[in-house]
């Protein structure tokens, strides 16, 4: 059964609604026939990077809110993320555009290893104050993950994968998902945000029901038939 979650790197909910839903699914006894598949939402497609601005500024003005009103929601996020086992660092967060980040996710899931290349650019974002918008950084960390460097500065070279990014724009805004992170299940069940930990679980456990439910009715126990040399039995 296939689980599609779109997501941001920017996206501190994400990062947090990444580890609720593994942790959902690793209790979940079906868990080795679950496939994920990431795709790509970003927040601000036209957001500019800027590498030496103080990020609080960045929120401040993007949210039209007040610093200490921006740090006490910096301390409630960071509070809720601490407890899934991560440790957030807006303070050293650099605003960056992540378009980037998703087309190296999209080069991941094409020759292998977009789960760690998801964790890693979550963390690095997030936790490290790493600029995902660096393309010796991107590279960098496409190497440590083990991932074809040569690939990957080749397509840093080009637009490539520039259009997957955009087709799962367009498919999340024609499911009219318009935040994230949003989880879609065997393509009938959506979740949307940081949810619980049980509500995954639960969710989990009625799509796989409906799911086996579905694959019995279209795979019966094999009757009577005849085969393409006219044998019958």
């Amino acid at each position: 059964m296939q689980v599609s979650i779109w997501s941001d790197i920017r996206c501190p909910f994400c990062y947090i609604g990444k580890k609720k839903f593994e942790a959902a699914l690793a209790s979940f006894p079906h868990k080795n026939k679950i496939t994920i598949e990431w795709k790509s939402f970003e927040l601000d497609p036209n957001m500019k990077t800027e590498p030496t601005r103080d990020y609080t500024e960045h929120f401040m003005e993007r949210k039209g809110v007040d610093r200490e009103r921006a740090l006490d929601m910096f301390d409630s996020v960071t509070g809720i993320a601490n407890e899934v086992g991560l440790n957030f660092n807006f303070e050293d967060t650099i605003p960056a555009n992540s378009l980037k980040a998703h087309r190296l996710l999209h080069l991941a899931k094409e020759f292998g290893g977009v789960d760690e290349t998801k964790e890693a650019l979550l963390s690095a974002y997030l936790e490290q104050g790493k600029n995902i918008d660096d393309i010796d950084f991107l590279i960098g960390l496409a190497e440590n993950i083990g991932l074809d460097v040569d690939k990957v500065k080749l397509m840093f070279e080009s637009d490539d994968y520039t259009y997957e990014v955009r087709q799962d724009e367009m498919e999340a805004r024609n499911l009219g998902i318009n935040g994230v992170p949003f989880f879609v299940l065997d393509n009938k069940y959506g979740i949307s945000g940081a949810q619980p930990v049980e509500v995954f679980a639960e969710t989990l456990e009625t799509a796989w029901q409906k799911h086996s439910k579905e694959l019995t009715i279209m795979s019966p126990e094999k009757g009577s038939s005849c085969d393409i040399d006219g044998n019958c039995d």
